[in-house]
């Protein structure tokens, strides 16, 4: 069994997601929650969260669920809806895997504020290269 350092150290390699805060905080048989803390450089002109990172977040658990077992999973397709403004200052994402092919899958994920308010649902279809 891969222990949840061990998937760390091996989505460290995810620059992206690790330069920009992103963690894998828990993992599970096609599910995974990541979190970020919202820091200054998260926020568009407004001074909300930019919609990009709520994005970023969504796709990067959707990476940590799909190959946390395996490596070889990536996105075809995602849709995105925005459901409101983060207040609170962290934001976490959970996949979740509606369904799992032999080449492509399907996973929902929900992106929220850590004082529960929804932010961000999210659908990505799957494509098994490897």
């Amino acid at each position: 069994m891969v222990s949840l350092e061990e998937v760390r150290r091996i989505f460290e390699k995810d620059r992206f997601a690790s330069e920009n805060g992103m963690v894998i905080d828990e993992i599970g048989d096609g599910y995974a929650k990541c979190s970020l803390s919202v820091a200054e450089r998260h926020r568009n002109a407004m001074g909300a969260v930019m919609g990009g990172v709520s994005f970023t977040l969504a796709d990067f658990a959707f990476a940590v669920a799909a190959n946390w077992k395996k490596i070889g999973m990536v996105s075809l397709s995602s849709n995105i809806t925005y459901l409101g403004a983060a207040k609170g200052e962290r934001l976490i994402a959970e996949a979740f895997c509606v369904k799992e092919g032999q080449t492509t899958s399907y996973y929902r994920i929900e992106v929220r504020d850590e004082l529960g308010n929804p932010v961000a649902a999210v659908t990505t279809t799957g494509f098994r290269k490897i």
